[in-house]
């Protein structure tokens, strides 16, 4: 509570003089009262101490003039009330006017300590107070995302601590109006200015270049900053999110259409550019259009083919490297031409690389003239780095079921040929053994039994040979596909089931032989482990041809359905592994559904179109 009441008075103003004169003689008629009642207990020399303090009292408030006033009026009271001869003051004693002298010096000394106390006072408490006001503005400033939003409060605290009319503080460079000065605010490449009275006294003036504009200008330099940070992070934080539905996209393995196509709009989106195109490379010097994103109602260019002469892509293509274009205007090329002609006049670009060599061009266009900003190379090669990824993950899922593939038809035309060459060779070969034995054991005279008899069991044991290894040779690849086709042989599966089978439907042509192969052993395996573990009454198998939905290919769809318990794990059959991975090998997919109590239902989709001859 002191503090602030000393507070407030070394700021006030100071009070008219008439009061001082009044102040000061009830302060003289007080210590004169005071004096008297203590002058026969405190020796004499110390009663003078007390009239100092209304002396002190003065030189505060009211200042050193009146406060040697005072200190005549003081060493007058003393002598003419306290020093003897009493209640007259005598000019002609030497004494007397050593005393008056020594006791204004005394009064002067401590007058000047007591305003140099009352500056310093004021200056403490002035930087207590600025100090306040700016940790304040600065919670205030760094708190909000917006510092314009706090500068009428900032104005209105900053004016209330100087004791101004008013106080305007502006983030811009604006001119002072009639009756008001304005001071520069320079906060990093930005100037503000601090509107004040334009009569202001030369302290206050001085205190607000000294102490108040450096501090504002720090003030507003953080404000800044942190308004750039978090602009950048939010950018940050954008940019990232945009990356990361695009590895997203990239990581589910979708096909580098959508990829390229999702790349397309989301940098477009965070560069705010207005355009974006993936550019593909066919051939040295050409390009073809395999996606692009547009804000402006432009000509579409997809599939387009062109040459890189003149054009940003020709520099990215050449360097293996970022580039940019700030203007076309002395460009000439047939890409050129078509991006001056729809309006562009800037653009940035980067390569694509994939395992090493550049795929394609990755280009953002502007329409405005300004450049684009410095890190666009580097913002824009981390979205072409996904698409590469994407792409050599295609390509290699591609390179990868290819291969799947070939082996699995290489393992098809493999069997089909033992298969054959059982049936044309060993087959046939034990057929006329057997024939040759038959004949030799009927020529073999009647007295001859025991010859006789070993001649039966061998063409017997060479018979059982026989089907054992036409066992075999069906195992491998049944001759009835390769000779009546798919339906035949799912017929004939039909037949040999144990269980009941009906076939529904069915193809009205010959299917490439490894699609025919994979679907009988789809059917096979299926209806194997149906008799083994279903304890079905009947089973369904549906065959059709129809158009893929997702991929727009023809497909073989194939269904098997029984009406068993249920409750099959694909997991813990090895048919059913090697089934999978001979389905996806073909690029189909493979899928069983068996809920407990409601049957097995197994179903297989083969794409048509693989790189395999239909079969004869």
């Amino acid at each position: 509570m002191l503090t602030r009441l000393a507070a407030r008075l070394v700021h006030l103003t100071p009070p008219p003089i008439w009061l001082g004169i009044v102040v000061g003689a009830l302060l003289v008629a007080a210590e004169m009262l005071l004096v008297h009642l203590l002058e026969h207990i405190v020796p004499q020399e110390v009663l003078v101490v007390f009239f100092l303090l209304g002396v002190l009292v003065i030189s505060t408030v009211w200042g050193l003039w009146l406060a040697l006033a005072m200190s005549v009026v003081s060493v007058a009271a003393y002598n003419i009330g306290f020093v003897p001869a009493v209640r007259r003051f005598d000019f002609t004693q030497t004494e007397a006017w050593a005393g008056l002298a020594a006791f204004l010096v005394a009064v002067a000394t401590a007058s000047l300590l007591a305003d140099l106390a009352r500056v310093r006072a004021v200056e403490a408490i002035e930087r207590r107070e600025e100090a306040d006001l700016f940790a304040g503005l600065a919670r205030r400033c760094l708190a909000v995302h917006n510092p314009r939003s706090v500068l009428p409060e900032a104005s209105r605290r900053l004016a209330r601590v100087l004791r101004l009319p008013f106080a305007v503080i502006e983030l811009d460079d604006v001119p002072a109006e009639e009756c008001q000065m304005a001071l520069p605010l320079r906060y990093g490449s930005q100037t503000g200015t601090l509107l004040v009275p334009a009569d202001l006294p030369e302290p206050s003036l001085r205190r607000l270049r000294e102490r108040m504009v450096p501090r504002l200008e720090i003030l507003l330099q953080a404000a800044a900053e942190r308004e750039a940070l978090v602009n950048s992070l939010k950018e940050l934080a954008t940019e990232q999110e945009s990356l990361r539905r695009v590895a997203v996209l990239v990581a589910r393995g979708v096909p580098p259409a959508e990829v390229v196509a999702a790349v397309a709009a989301e940098t477009a989106s965070l560069l705010t550019a207005d355009a974006t195109r993936l550019l593909r490379q066919e051939m040295p010097g050409t390009v073809s259009v395999i996606a692009e994103y547009s804000k402006h109602d432009i000509d579409p260019l997809l599939g387009r083919q062109f040459t890189v002469e003149g054009g940003i892509a020709e520099l990215v293509l050449r360097d293996a490297r970022p580039a940019r274009l700030d203007s076309y205007d002395d460009r000439s090329g047939p890409i050129t031409d078509v991006i001056r002609k729809e309006g562009f006049h800037t653009s940035v670009a980067t390569p694509i690389v994939v395992e090493g060599r550049v795929w394609g061009v990755l280009v953002v266009l502007w329409v405005r003239r300004e450049p684009a900003p410095p890190d666009t190379e580097e913002r824009l090669a981390q979205f072409a780095e996904l698409v590469g990824t994407a792409v050599a993950n295609a390509e290699g899922q591609a390179e990868l079921n290819a291969s799947r593939t070939r082996i699995v038809l290489a393992a098809d035309e493999a069997r089909r040929r033992i298969e054959r060459d059982l049936h044309d060779g060993v087959q046939q070969r034990m057929v006329s053994l057997s024939l040759e034995l038959r004949a030799a054991e009927a020529c073999v005279p009647g007295e001859l039994d025991d010859l006789k008899a070993r001649l039966g069991r061998t063409t017997e044991g060479l018979a059982g040979a026989f089907k054992e290894l036409q066992e075999i040779s069906r195992g491998l690849h049944p001759a009835i596909l390769s000779q009546g086709g798919l339906m035949s042989a799912l017929k004939a599966l039909a037949r040999r089931s144990p269980v009941p089978v009906r076939i529904k439907t069915g193809p009205k042509c010959r299917l490439p032989s490894g699609v025919e192969v994979a679907a009988y052993y789809v059917v096979s395996e299926a209806l194997t482990n149906v008799a083994k573990h279903a304890r079905a009454s009947e089973v369904d198998v549906d065959v059709d041809v129809t158009i893929d939905d997702h991929t727009a290919r023809e497909v073989l769809v194939l269904s098997v359905h029984d009406d068993g318990v249920g409750g099959a794990d694909p997991a813990l059959g090895s048919g059913f592994v090697g089934l999978v991975d001979r389905v996806e090998a073909l690029g189909g997919r493979l899928q069983v559904s068996s809920p407990p109590g409601a049957g097995t239902t197994l179903l297989a989709t083969l794409p048509t179109d693989i790189d395999s001859a239909p079969a004869a």
